[in-house]
């Protein structure tokens, strides 16, 4: 079922976050050239599609080894309780961990699945020992040190 809070995307407005997706350096001039409209028609549009929530934000890409993180760990979290009260206060406490880059509540072996950046394995042991396992509820984790990043971030696809 789609959600009706969401405006309805059109040809050019899915073409412009594709657009935006692959380079969201693009001035707007260079938009609207790729996108076939004039620059007034892109930004009206460009600008709907950030108030309506469609496009959440801008940033840079950066290389995780060009600033010391190179190591990539996911962690599976088992709490000792499912209630909605132990959910909150364990997605409060690891929303303050800057190392955990991704937190997601998950149906199977684990309650959550975090996606964590650390310089090295010794990084992630103090991190893992300190931190992770005196969150609010953890009964168990379950560590995966990747080896290979093959896709990562890749565009939405629609």
């Amino acid at each position: 079922m789609e959600d009706s809070s969401q405006p309805e995307l059109d040809r050019i407005d899915r073409n412009l976050l594709r657009l935006l997706q692959a380079d969201g350096r693009r001035s707007n001039h260079e938009l609207a050239q790729a996108a076939n409209i004039s620059p007034a028609t892109c930004h009206r549009r460009v600008q709907r599609l950030v108030e309506c929530g469609a496009i959440a934000g801008y940033r840079a890409s950066v290389d995780p080894a060009a600033v010391g993180l190179g190591t990539l760990v996911m962690v599976g979290v088992v709490l000792d309780r499912s209630t909605p009260e132990s959910f909150a206060e364990f997605e409060g406490a690891v929303g303050q961990l800057s190392q955990v880059l991704d937190c997601m509540l998950v149906a199977g072996d684990f309650d959550y699945l975090l996606k964590i950046r650390v310089r090295d394995i010794a990084d992630f042991n103090a991190l893992h020992g300190a931190r992770l396992l005196t969150l609010p509820g953890v009964r168990q984790t379950r560590t995966f040190f990747v080896m290979k990043e093959v896709k990562e971030n890749a565009p939405l696809d629609f």
